[in-house]
């Protein structure tokens, strides 16, 4: 058994002006970013501990969202997944960049966030 949930929003932002980037989505929806480091190609916005993340990421594809689905174990999860018809894309450091039968991108990422064991959901 593993448990996986919905953890979050990734803006992928094409391009080298992430700063402009921070500032719009920061201003249109309401958030303040949490403190980068210089050269880091993520923006992680400040949201309420039971709300889904919301981060930007600089990219190379053209820009678009995708979400993330956390998992206490990846490889499981990435299995479930792709009995559920998605293909994987590729791996990037300890996550699956994966593509459901309709087209769309998403990841699944290690656990995030500390309510994790609380809300994600079970599967045998």
């Amino acid at each position: 058994m593993h448990k996986s949930r919905f953890a979050g929003f990734i803006i992928d932002c094409q391009g080298d002006d992430l700063a402009e980037a921070e500032r719009f989505w920061g201003q249109a929806l309401g958030y303040d970013a949490l403190p980068a480091r210089e050269g880091d190609r993520y923006v992680t916005f400040r949201t309420a501990p039971d709300q889904p993340y919301l981060e930007l990421q600089r990219v190379t594809h053209p820009s678009r969202v995708h979400i993330d689905i956390e998992a206490d174990d990846v490889a499981a999860e990435v299995a479930r997944l792709e009995a559920l018809g998605a293909t994987r894309v590729g791996q990037v450091k300890d996550w699956c960049v994966m593509e459901a039968p309709t087209g769309h991108r998403f990841c699944v990422v290690p656990v995030v966030r500390a309510d994790f064991d609380d809300k994600a959901n079970t599967w045998s």
